[in-house]
């Protein structure tokens, strides 16, 4: 039996979570919780998986993307048995199922691999774990000589003594899909909560004399489920140590390993160096000897080989060239493109520009929807004005321009090649290449002015 079937229970309201937001849409690590499991589940190259979804449905469809995803409606949710029982239909003939949860997002996939390697067809195949506090899990009862499965039993059902018991489901099990159809139509609901409970079934199994085999998680961290704001957030420090571990052993240098968030994908080469509280959304790339500094925030950047990112500086859908000086105190905004050995200084925004090797604006500038060539020097308080409050229009510096401080470029202009622009100046028109433009109002002394003075009260 080869085919593998996979099916994601994320029907769930998530009470607890005390959030309209349906329970398997909040964020872990940037990523709604249920990409997480979808992404493991892609990760095993089922034949189908399925997702069941209840609450929220239409908003959880609309947030996860993906054409290989059949999407099944639990309209009243009532127990895990009962949503297994709505995939019947969308479940192949002559395969095993993997029934996965879409708020333990943590699981990994080499994990499911030897789980799903135990299930022959004759097989059931559950995922355990053991933990010195069982509350709130079903617990895995046992034959007291031969230790075979023997049942599944809920906390708010379970004896005293059961109640003991370290060993717990972890709800996630690999089942033959004839037995599924043999099986979820005799479910019953005379529990404490009233529900058809999915664990029933190894019951069924067991007086069959099917095997019930069990792989033991060698993580508890990755079989734990999301059910509160709480334990999102010990979710999130797991899963981010987790992050900086693998960036440790590739030889990323990390400042301190629990500061740092990756929040979507992080690429780096050899020797890059990161410093603490710095934040990593989308897809970023690093290349070799990159050094990022305290308190940035990267956004789908790539950073080319030797560039620099000084501390507090904002960075989103840019690419970056070699050997740049970024910041500090820098927002560089989507659209912009730097070539090698651009410096964007302190309080430096630019924003869907392309700037040109060896070209610098080092500090309190605006540069946006620009074009800016080599060698070209950006005074302190340069503004490329380029918004009348209705349109945007593009401002062109071509190469070695120097711009002297307070200078503002209305645009549509251009800045020819080798333009010289004093300090001050309102440029409104095309300038002559290698040559000094300014544009000033004459200065006066007024005699006798006096500066205003407090009113006293």
């Amino acid at each position: 039996m080869s085919k593998l079937n996979i099916v994601i229970l994320a029907a769930g309201a998530g009470k607890r979570m005390q959030s309209s937001l349906p329970k398997v849409l909040h964020r872990l690590a940037g990523r709604p919780l249920l990409s997480h499991t979808i992404e493991t589940a892609r990760a095993l190259s089922p034949e189908k998986i399925c997702v069941v979804i209840g609450h929220g449905g239409d908003l959880v469809r609309q947030s996860i993307a993906g054409d290989d995803l059949i999407w099944i409606t639990q309209a009243q949710q009532l127990g895990t048995g009962h949503a297994m029982m709505q995939t019947l239909p969308s479940l192949s003939d002559d395969a095993k199922t993997l029934i996965l949860y879409g708020d333990v997002p943590l699981i990994r996939a080499q994990t499911l691999q030897t789980l799903i390697a135990q299930t022959k067809h004759e097989h059931c195949a559950l995922l355990t774990a053991t933990t010195a506090d069982p509350s709130g899990y079903g617990r895995i009862v046992r034959d007291p000589v031969t230790q075979v499965v023997q049942a599944i039993v809920e906390q708010k059902d379970a004896s005293a003594e059961q109640r003991l018991i370290q060993e717990i489901n972890t709800g996630i099990m690999v089942i033959c899909n004839d037995h599924l159809r043999e099986w979820l139509p005799r479910l019953e609901n005379g529990n404490a909560q009233h529900e058809y409970y999915l664990t029933d079934v190894i019951a069924m199994a067991v007086s069959q004399g099917v095997p019930v085999l069990s792989v033991v998680a060698e993580n508890f961290s990755e079989i734990m489920g999301v059910n509160s704001k709480r334990q999102l957030a010990e979710l999130e420090r797991l899963c981010q140590r987790e992050y900086a571990d693998r960036l440790l052993d590739q030889g990323v240098q990390l400042a301190d390993p629990t500061r740092i968030d990756i929040r979507g994908r992080l690429n780096c080469g050899t020797d890059v160096e990161i410093d603490v509280n710095c934040v990593f959304e989308g897809n970023v790339r690093l290349g070799d000897d990159v050094k990022v500094h305290g308190h940035c925030v990267l956004k789908n950047v790539s950073v080319a080989a030797g560039s620099v990112i000084l501390p507090f500086s904002l960075i989103e859908d840019t690419e970056i060239g070699e050997s740049c000086k970024i910041g500090p105190y820098a927002r560089i905004r989507p659209g912009t493109r730097l070539s090698d050995k651009v410096h964007i200084g302190n309080f430096v925004e630019v924003k869907n520009s392309r700037i040109a090797s060896g070209s610098k604006a080092n500090h309190l500038s605006y540069i946006g929807d620009s074009i800016v060539g080599t060698n070209v020097n950006v005074g302190a308080g340069t503004i490329t004005c380029n918004y009348d409050g209705a349109n945007k229009y593009q401002t062109i510096i071509e190469d070695d321009v120097f711009i002297g401080s307070d200078t503002q470029l209305i645009a549509p202009v251009k800045i020819s090649k080798g333009s010289t622009i004093g300090a001050g100046s309102t440029i409104t028109k095309e300038t002559p290449e290698n040559q000094l433009t300014l544009s000033r109002v004459k200065q006066i002394s007024i005699a006798g002015w006096q500066r205003p003075q407090k009113i006293k009260k």
